[in-house]
């Protein structure tokens, strides 16, 4: 009797249990939650393929909202473009929030800012200096400025004003690069609110009423919200870390020099397979990122003066200007509008200054391989000093740099005469005895 009463009682302990987890989870399934996405890099082609993702993850899993958390210095205006109309288009709410302190929504990350349904900034952030940076080919005339910054004053004054923020201090972040503080944000109604983290952003913003981009308006339900951080693909973290233009550079070098050692030493398969995966990488990060003509005619000069000093030698003159010609190239080659996106002239010099050694001293031992290839086998003992084994009358065996060959003279001479071998027919060289040099006659 005892012994059913502790099953009936671990039955029910169980009953109880299994009941209290399915409400947990029927609970945790109804609990309202905001998909988070942080946007820390600069502003770019992988920035911009990430921020679609998230956004189209958030349009499609029931998220009451999509908070992307912002720290840019700002990038490239054309990716700026995409990412905007990307979160203009969104079905969700899209929250751009700055943070945390001491971030920045700087240049392009101003445009994103001020896209958002609700935009938002931590106390100690700034955004602005948005006036848009032409860096990629020859500098453009007055005019042309003017039409580029007409443009971009156009293109965020269309969505500021549908927001209800404040157009003219907008543009003015644009025309005059103006930046402001989180509070100064706020007073000219550029940014919806500041909080100091997540949960009070969240909080102040439950029941806000919002205006979407079609006109519709709709009420903010967000208290006791979860945050879901949304985490990048192992794809985009390696793009990421690929577009970066000093890896690039590193890998577009190391990539030629191992090409190079490929086809100093054929055969060996692993450096060129290598070299060849490397290359293509930096160009394929390189390509994502605006590159001057200019500097790239300057690399192809750089490799030209640095294979005439290893095959033809200039006492340095060539080496010198051929690096440089490498460090000048490799510091302009990527037309960066941050400097975050430009190459690092530490990187640049270094590179260089390797690369235009390892390349001098390369070439040069190549060269040398290849005259030492002209003179293997028989014909390399043509203009090699012999001596007479024995009387050429006018055949007979000579030594030559220690062995011993069959040998025909131009006239018959005595042994130990020294001869110079002129030629070589089938095994068998042709000698002529060496004239003795004359002292030279004291003048009359």
């Amino acid at each position: 009797m005892v012994l059913q009463s502790r099953r009936l009682a671990v039955r029910v302990v169980l009953v109880l249990a299994a009941g209290l987890a399915a409400c947990g989870l029927a609970a945790s399934a109804e609990q309202p939650f905001v998909d988070k996405f942080v946007l820390s890099d600069t502003i770019q082609p992988v920035t911009a393929g990430e921020l679609d993702r998230a956004i189209a993850r958030a349009n499609s899993d029931g998220a009451r909202a999509l908070l992307i958390e912002l720290d840019t210095p700002g990038g490239l205006l054309d990716s700026t473009r995409t990412m905007a109309g990307t979160i203009l288009s969104s079905k969700v709410p899209v929250i751009v929030y700055v943070a945390p302190a001491g971030a920045r929504a700087g240049s392009a990350g101003f445009f994103l800012l001020e896209s958002a349904d609700i935009a938002a900034m931590a106390p100690g952030t700034n955004a602005g200096a948005a006036h848009p940076v032409i860096e990629f080919g020859p500098k453009p005339d007055e005019t042309m400025n003017q039409k580029i910054e007409n443009d971009a004053e156009a293109f965020l004054r269309s969505y500021v004003t549908r927001r209800n923020r404040n157009a003219e201090a907008a543009e003015a972040a644009v025309h005059t690069s103006h930046s402001y503080t989180a509070q100064e944000a706020l007073d000219q109604h550029l940014i919806d609110l500041t909080a100091s983290n997540d949960w009070e952003l969240l909080k102040a913003l439950d029941g806000r009423e919002i205006t979407r981009m079609d006109g519709s308006k709709l009420v903010l339900h967000l208290a006791g919200a979860r945050i879901e951080p949304l985490r990048n693909a192992l794809r985009d973290e390696l793009l990421g870390w690929l577009v970066n233009p000093n890896i690039a550079l590193l890998f577009l070098i190391g990539g030629a020099l191992l090409i190079y050692l490929e086809f100093n030493a054929p055969g060996t398969i692993v450096p060129g397979a290598l070299g060849t995966l490397m290359v293509l990488l930096a160009v394929f990060g390189l390509n994502m990122l605006p590159i001057r003509y200019t500097a790239v005619m300057l690399l192809v000069a750089a490799m030209v003066l640095l294979i005439l000093e290893a095959k033809f030698g200039g006492h340095g003159a060539l080496a010198i200007a051929g690096i440089i010609c490498l460090t000048f190239g490799t510091l302009t080659l990527v037309a960066a509008p941050v400097p975050e996106m430009a190459i690092s002239p530490w990187v640049a010099f270094a590179v260089s200054a390797a690369f235009g050694s390892i390349t001098v001293f390369l070439v040069r031992l190549a060269v040398r391989a290849r005259h030492r290839k002209s003179r293997l086998g028989p014909l390399a003992l043509v203009g090699s000093h012999a001596r007479a084994m024995e009387p050429l009358t006018p055949e007979g065996h000579v030594l030559v740099e220690g062995e011993i060959w069959r040998a025909v003279a131009s006239e018959s001479v005595p042994a130990g005469t020294p001869l110079r071998v002129v030629g070589l027919e089938q095994y068998l060289l042709h000698v002529e005895p060496v004239q003795p040099q004359r002292p030279p006659q004291p003048p009359a």
